[in-house]
Parts: structure tokens; C-alpha cells; sequence
């Protein structure tokens, strides 16, 4: 269970007591900064939380802010900035960054955000929720005002009362929605101009694991612990696979074509073949390659999955260079893993790698910043601000 599943769910539990909580969100960042704007940290009215949005040099603080929060029910905007040297050392990052974070009360009637970030991964859909972090004059919305999107088209929207505005909004979301990529962006109306935090919102990863042998059981148990959804497959494992796998969300005694019929496959089939059945890894291969998977892997030696490219070249497939740079094989990163466990942390991290466009290499070889940028360098509106200077919705100087 990833991060941010444990936050619905812990709301979830707060909200069915009838307890309020409030939600604290990092919307921009500049510079270096340890979370990615989304990250999220869930505080409950008797100071428990769930999640978190820094290395641990902020959540002090945020605790102080959920508690005002939670007193006043409006949403404040904290704005955490050492790119100065000159902070305050309880509150220094230590990253040369800028982290602005908004901080607002969920009640059990009114749970903001939550609700669509719940609908959007319970139902496997992605969808776009922009949050208005900071304002400049009067441009029609006021700070953590929402619009949510899916699908294409908006679902909600709360606190926007321009309609040009929220036109505006309607239209960089789905620009977000085609592009895939979240986006800070700063948009200009007859009135003044807004900040906003584009999230996009996908379905955790599918995970489909052809075999079911002892080996295949840390794998699933990895691919859990970050929130994936796993599908475990075997035509002949007998009835203890499914107390094998308890912790899969499919356990299927089928033919591998049948089998993905029945499993997800959003934005491209994720497999690992590891049936150490030959024929049985041939017939995976067979039904997962006509549907253009994201990612293939084949567990075993060189030598072994060289023989089953060929059997597949021979028969039609296109298995090699170009064509097939989504099927890797032998599967996983090379870490000198030995052990089922090691075995399957080179699988999952291999998998990240993948989705992400990413080598997998050493991070210290990397040339550039390791995360993308999102939007603009540093949040626009908000910059220059004092260390931990709090906005309540009001134009900042």
C-alpha cells in the first residue's frame, strides 16, 4: 500500500468516527526540495498523521499549522524558502529550495480533494485536480479553490467563481490530461492572476506475474508495499496459490490469454514471465506480445531467454531492437541479486525505471536534476516571501 492509499484509508476511518483532519499538500516547489509537488501528509485533530512532505525538516511546523486549521477551518499556505542561508535552523532544508505547502481542514461532510483521488484509483481512471495555491488581486478564486477533472471533461469545481477563469482551467487541465505531466502555471485574468498546481492523478501500476512459484512471492509482496495493483497467473499451481498469494488482488488458475482478458491493462500490460516452465513462459509470451505490452520481463539466464526469442522470431514476433524495447530479458536491474528477495527488488526497480523512462543507473552518475520540473522554476506569486511567511487566502505583498 503506497502512501498515498494509506491517507484515504485513514480518512476514511477519521471520517466514519465523524473526526475531522486536515490536509497538508505540497503545490510548488523550487529549486531542490526532498518531496515532488502531491506529496501529502494527513494530520487527524488529536495530532496523529499519515504520510509526509519533506525529509522530516518540515512536518513540525505543519503539525502547528494543521492545528490552526483546524481551529479556524479555513486553509492557510505556508511557504518554507532556504535558498537564503540566512532561516531560521529549525526549519532548514538543507536543499536550497522552495517548498509550498497548503494545509486544509477536511471535515466528514466536506473531504475536499479525497473523495476524487479515492474515485480515481478505486475506478482505475486518471484525472487531473488543480488547486489554486496563491492569488494576486482578484481574479475570481480564492486559495484552495479546486477543479476536478477526468476523462476529459470536469466534474466538479469549488471555490472558482469567474467563469473565465474556470474555463481557463477547464483548458490547461485537459492539456494536462493529454500530455501526461503535471504542470505549476501562473494564469492571468481580467482581474489578477492565480498560481495553480496541476496533479495528475493516474491508477497505480498492473502488475500480471506469469508463475506462481516461491520466488514469485516477495515480488508480489514488493509490488503491494508501493500500491500496484498484481494479478498472479499459473494453469497448474494447484489450490495453495491463492493461500500463497493472499496479498495479490488476482489469483487466476488460467491460460494466459484468458487471464489478461481479466486483468487490467491501462496504458499497457506490465508482466513478469516466471513460470520456470519453459513451454509454460513460450504460452505467456505468445498471448502478452499482440498487445503491445509496456513492459515484459523473462526471469532466467541468457541462454534460455535467447532460445525462447528465437522460437518467438521464428513464429512472426518482433522481438528484438527497436521493435520490442519493452521486453527485457534476463529481468531486472543488475544489482548481483541472489536471493528470491534481492531477485525480486532488481524486478520492481527495473519496472520503476522503465515506466519512468529512466536507465536505472547510479543517481550520483546522473547529469541534471533527478526529477522532472514541474512548470515554472520557482512558484511565481509566492517567491521572495519570508521564511515560513503563512498566506490565508490573502494577496501577498
Amino acid at each position: 500500500m503506497n502512501e498515498l492509499q494509506r491517507i484515504i484509508q485513514a480518512f476514511a476511518r477519521l471520517r466514519a468516527r465523524g473526526e475531522s483532519a486536515a490536509l497538508a499538500t505540497v503545490v510548488a516547489v523550487g529549486g531542490s526540495t526532498y518531496r515532488r509537488p502531491g506529496a501529502r501528509m494527513l494530520v487527524s485533530g488529536d495530532g496523529e498523521a499519515v504520510g509526509s512532505i519533506s525529509g522530516g525538516c518540515l512536518e513540525r511546523d505543519v503539525f502547528r499549522q494543521a492545528a490552526r486549521v483546524l481551529h479556524s477551518g479555513e486553509p492557510v499556505v505556508a511557504v518554507y524558502d532556504s535558498t537564503d542561508d540566512d532561516i531560521a535552523e529549525g526549519y532548514s532544508l538543507g536543499c536550497k529550495g522552495i517548498v509550498v505547502v497548503l494545509v486544509e481542514p477536511l471535515s466528514p461532510e466536506a473531504a475536499g480533494p479525497i473523495d476524487f483521488l479515492a474515485d480515481c484509483l478505486n475506478r482505475r481512471r486518471t484525472g487531473v485536480l488543480a488547486t489554486v495555491f496563491a492569488v494576486s488581486g482578484d481574479p475570481g478564486a480564492r486559495v484552495g479553490a479546486r477543479l476536478m477533472l477526468t476523462e476529459g471533461q470536469p466534474i466538479d469545481s469549488n471555490g472558482i467563481g469567474a467563469t473565465s477563469l474556470c474555463a481557463q482551467l477547464v483548458d490547461e487541465a485537459r492539456r494536462v490530461l493529454s500530455a501526461g505531466r503535471p504542470l505549476q502555471s501562473v494564469i492571468d485574468t481580467p482581474g489578477g492572476r492565480v498560481e495553480v498546481f496541476f496533479e495528475l492523478v493516474k491508477p497505480s501500476l498492473s502488475l500480471a506475474v506469469f508463475g506462481a512459484g516461491h520466488d514469485a512471492v516477495p515480488l508480489v509482496q514488493f509490488a503491494k508495499a508501493l500500491g500496484w495493483h498484481v494479478g498472479v497467473v499459473s494453469r497448474n499451481a494447484g489450490h495453495a496459490m491463492h493461500r500463497r498469494f493472499a496479498a495479490a488482488d488476482q489469483v487466476l488458475m488460467s491460460d494466459a490469454g484468458p487471464a489478461l482478458d481479466s486483468l487490467p491493462d491501462e496504458g499497457g500490460i506490465i508482466a513478469v514471465t516466471m513460470s520456470h516452465n519453459y513451454f509454460e513462459d513460450l504460452r505467456a509470451l505468445r498471448a502478452l506480445l499482440p498487445r503491445r505490452p509496456r513492459y515484459v520481463a523473462i526471469l532466467g539466464p541468457k541462454r534460455r531467454t535467447a532460445r525462447l526469442l528465437d522460437e518467438l522470431e521464428a513464429e512472426g514476433f518482433a522481438v528484438r531492437g527497436d521493435a520490442a524495447s519493452w521486453l527485457y530479458g534476463p529481468a531486472g536491474l543488475d544489482i548481483g541479486a541472489d536471493t528470491p528477495e534481492e531477485i525480486a527488488l532488481a524486478i520492481v526497480a527495473e519496472i520503476r525505471a522503465a515506466v519512468a523512462g529512466r536507465s536505472g543507473g547510479f543517481a550520483k552518475h546522473r547529469h541534471g536534476p533527478l526529477h522532472e520540473p514541474c512548470g515554472s522554476a520557482k512558484p511565481v506569486i509566492v517567491a521572495g516571501l519570508p521564511h515560513g511567511e503563512i498566506l490565508c487566502g490573502l494577496t501577498p505583498a
